[in-house]
């Protein structure tokens, strides 16, 4: 089948007209019809990408237990990685696609969520309690299913949905129809995954949600929406995670363009842009960006064990990506892939699937995250005939995003962010006098903070190599090296990560090896040099503050729910004297640095740390003495 007349006209008799995809791409005037024979593939590096003909070659179906192919957990529900091989590409119309669309209502019965509301609030609570307030992570989200049987044939269902979707959704990154033979899913899905053309790699982080009827826009509760601490915050920690996957898959890792605000039937959200160059295989790309923070959590490691421990079920294709991979005219691999959420599953036999999922932070209540399950999943529920439709307006919905208002308070959200992420870098800028060659081993305890470490130290002229903490290697090869961050109770006796981090740090500290320890690294390095540790009553996660910092008050940015305390400004060690920057009310320690060796309690690559590169800079040229690097800034440029 290659027109869409044909397709329908099998549908409406019956017929399973074999695999298509019908999409509508963000703001397109036509929707694109790719038909052809699916294969199954074990992993993303199977999916076939022949050189040949420019244009899209492949659509992959990529199901969250992909996620096993970077070796994080979980349930694997045996979800298969789909891939229709394209053989006909057509484009139609929008205006004839939705004349030719069924345009009758979708019919289900016994429509339940697996999990009740009563049940996810009790799930919500246990995650903030157990795994943010013990020091597991800033932030996890956690699904739910909604479940129901359709009335009826399944594809004319999917079809009529997309057509619902098409009128009454906007705002979506893909508005779509899949339907491989064992499955249709049928969505609009607002997020952008992971896109590459002409060699940019972009990502599009989003989060907050702000929830309303789709009627007459709301200014005033929109701005008090976009001044509240916790949506700010929840942004700004997935802009940190996405651009810890930037580090991964672009050279000189992203640039933070936005934010904008992305205005949905049912919801709002505010979001940004990542950008960078990156030569990677596109496959490759998929693999290092599997899967990103908005549907899984930070730091992402964990956050997979997390959400196995809270699931304790699969997800399915919920989190994953559609894929559609390609070539342009030059020969170069193309990649436009939006994560599977909003997004709804069909089987052959009627059974419907709906999963949704909230972010949870260190500021949310469980009532707050049932209702935002309920707001993401009201879009495609309603095309679905399972909730109200959005009001119909009398013409064009009015913008909130063109308020000045609205443009305002979203550009005041990048006043106190690091500049060094969101202005455009010159790859070739020269380092500092002194670092330029000069090589840093960086340890990731299993937080990829580490890339952005990387790309921060790169700047400076150094030669930087990460390796994981439970990789064996030398380190005398090395001018400095860097114990990273990551997740975890330092104070942890037997926990094999907390004896690998002591026994090197140890080692570090008799050898007289120039170390630096940052978040984690400076926890287990505050212990061996005999602070006491102590778990704070409120995590410190994705929080902003002014610290003290060896005479000089530093904004920079926390992950940490665990901190050292003292009660001095220096200590007599057993590696010599050691001076400490310390909270003057708890005497929580920001900071230590000795002869030899330094650590921080803060992320100085943090997005939320705008002195970050210039705390990196002092301590990083204390450790490796040489001339005088130029001066930086406060904002972390040079001045």
């Amino acid at each position: 089948m290659t027109h869409l007349t044909d397709l329908l006209a099998a549908v409406a008799h019956g017929v399973d007209p074999g695999p298509f995809a019908l999409l509508r791409r963000d703001g397109a005037d036509e929707l694109e019809l790719f038909t052809g024979p699916v294969d199954t593939v074990e992993r993303l590096a199977d999916i076939p990408l022949t050189p040949g003909t420019p244009g899209a070659r492949t659509l992959a179906l990529v199901p969250f237990r992909q996620i096993i192919e970077r070796g994080f957990a979980c349930v694997d529900d045996g979800a298969p990685l789909e891939c229709l091989q394209v053989r006909e590409h057509r484009r139609i119309a929008l205006a004839d696609a939705l004349a030719a669309l069924p345009d009758e209502p979708v019919r289900t019965v016994d429509a339940a969520f697996d999990v009740t509301d009563e049940e996810y609030a009790r799930t919500v609570q246990r995650v903030l309690a157990e795994e943010i307030g013990s020091g597991e992570g800033a932030n996890f989200v956690i699904h739910r299913t909604l479940n129901a049987t359709v009335q009826g044939a399944p594809l004319t269902a999917a079809l009529a949905a997309l057509r619902r979707l098409l009128v009454a959704e906007r705002g979506a990154y893909w508005t779509f129809v899949v339907h491989t033979g064992t499955r249709t899913l049928v969505g609009a899905s607002p997020e952008r995954h992971v896109s590459v053309d002409d060699g940019l790699v972009m990502m599009n982080p989003i989060s907050g949600t702000f929830r309303s009827a789709g009627g007459t826009p709301d200014r005033a509760a929109l701005l008090r929406f976009l001044a509240d601490q916790k949506e700010v915050e929840e942004l700004y920690m997935v802009l940190d995670e996405e651009l810890k996957m930037m580090a991964a898959v672009a050279e000189h890792g992203g640039q933070v363009i936005g934010p904008y605000l992305k205005e949905m039937s049912h919801l709002a959200h505010t979001e940004y842009l990542l950008a960078g160059q990156g030569t990677r295989d596109v496959r490759e790309v998929l693999r290092e960006t599997m899967f990103v923070p908005t549907v899984t959590g930070s730091p992402m490691e964990n956050a997979c064990r997390v959400i196995a421990r809270h699931e304790r079920r699969g997800r399915g294709y919920y989190a994953g990506v559609l894929a559609l991979l390609g070539h342009d005219e030059a020969g170069r691999q193309t990649l436009d892939a939006p994560i599977l959420i909003r997004t709804a599953e069909i089987s052959p036999t009627g059974r419907l699937r709906v999963p949704v999922g909230a972010t949870l932070v260190r500021h949310s209540t469980a009532a707050g995250e049932v209702a935002e399950t309920h707001a993401k999943a009201a879009g495609v529920l309603a095309a679905l005939g399972l909730g109200p439709a959005a009001p119909a307006g009398g013409g064009p919905v009015a913008r909130l995003a063109d308020d000045p208002a609205v443009r305002d308070a979203l550009a005041a959200r990048n006043a106190p962010l690091a500049r060094f992420w969101l202005d455009q870098r010159a790859p070739d800028a020269p380092g500092l006098p002194g670092l330029v060659g000069r090589r840093v081993l960086i340890v990731d305890a299993e937080d990829t903070f580490t890339g952005m470490l990387a790309h921060q130290l790169g700047a400076l002229g150094l030669a930087v190599t990460i390796r994981p903490w439970h990789a064996s290697g030398p380190v005398d090869a090395y001018d400095l090296v860097v114990v990273g961050p990551g997740p975890g109770d330092p104070g942890s006796p037997h926990e094999p990560k907390m004896v690998a981090l002591r026994s090197l740090l140890a080692r570090l500290l008799a050898t007289g090896r120039p170390t630096l320890a940052v978040c984690l690294g400076h926890q287990v390095l505050a212990g061996l040099l005999g602070l006491p540790l102590h778990r704070r009553e409120a995590p410190y996660q994705g929080l902003q503050r002014e610290v003290p910092l060896f005479g000089r008050t530093r904004r920079v940015g926390f992950y940490s729910t665990f901190t050292a305390r003292a009660e001095a400004d220096h200590l007599i060690t057993a590696y010599g004297p050691v001076e400490l920057a310390r909270d003057a009310g708890d005497g929580a320690v920001h900071a230590l640095r000795g002869q030899g060796f330094a650590g921080v309690q803060f992320h100085p690559e943090s997005v939320l740390s705008p002195d970050g590169l210039a705390v990196l800079t002092e301590l990083v040229t204390d450790l490796l003495p040489a001339s005088h690097p130029d001066r930086l800034s406060a904002t972390g440029g040079r001045a």
